[in-house]
């Protein structure tokens, strides 16, 4: 048996919100274990879904939480994962407007292009309870949020319209607190990032796509 080192095998922080947490999964495993029990579990992962956090307040304490969990010369990677509570509104206007959340992107990518970690986002799930209006503010986020990490050669994961229109995430969702699914929504969470090319992502080498290791 050949056992990978901590330098060989990825170290991957997942960082966002409370669909990165996994809230209300029964099985305490959300979409980013069972990610990793698909196609990374050679890989040491750390999980910073924080419940409400937006985009900018994953931007504001990611590094702190990141730095502490790479190692330099490793394989180090960041998955990013925001922006369904930014269109939540709140006090008559969204948390954090649309042009804001597109900056936080942008400077969260710079600063792990720069830090050399291999970078890959995840689009904003949408939030059952928020309604029409919800979606379609994330209808017109996404779409900039992927042409951002289109010019930053970072692969984009788009589930918002095809979880918005799955049954098993609208009724896990409804039938909890109205917003995060169960075990059958996060499911089919893992399998939309799966076909959206996390594997090839993993698999690649990052200095092979022009990243430096940390």
């Amino acid at each position: 048996m050949t056992i990978r080192t901590s330098f060989d095998a990825p170290r991957i922080c997942f960082l966002g919100d409370s669909f990165v947490q996994g809230l209300g999964d029964p099985e305490f495993r959300g979409w980013v274990g069972r990610v990793l029990q698909a196609a990374a579990q050679g890989a040491t992962a750390f999980n910073l879904g924080v419940r409400r956090d937006t985009s900018a307040q994953v931007r504001r304490r990611w590094w702190a939480e990141v730095e502490a969990r790479t190692v330099p010369g490793a394989d180090n990677r960041l998955v990013l994962s925001f922006g369904a509570n930014d269109a939540v509104v709140e006090d008559g206007g969204p948390r954090v407007a649309p042009d804001r959340t597109l900056r936080n992107l942008t400077a969260l990518l710079d600063d792990a292009r720069e830090l050399g970690l291999g970078a890959l986002v995840v689009g904003p799930p949408p939030v059952v309870c928020g309604g029409a209006d919800h979606l379609e503010r994330l209808r017109r986020l996404v779409p900039a949020m992927a042409g951002i990490c289109a010019a930053s050669e970072v692969p984009f994961v788009d589930v918002t319209e095809a979880l918005a229109a799955d049954p098993v995430w609208t009724a896990e969702a409804e039938a909890g607190d109205g917003a995060h699914p169960g075990a059958g929504g996060y499911g089919r969470l893992a399998e939309l990032v799966l076909a959206g090319g996390f594997r090839e992502w993993i698999g690649t080498d990052p200095n092979s796509t022009g990243s430096e290791r940390a």
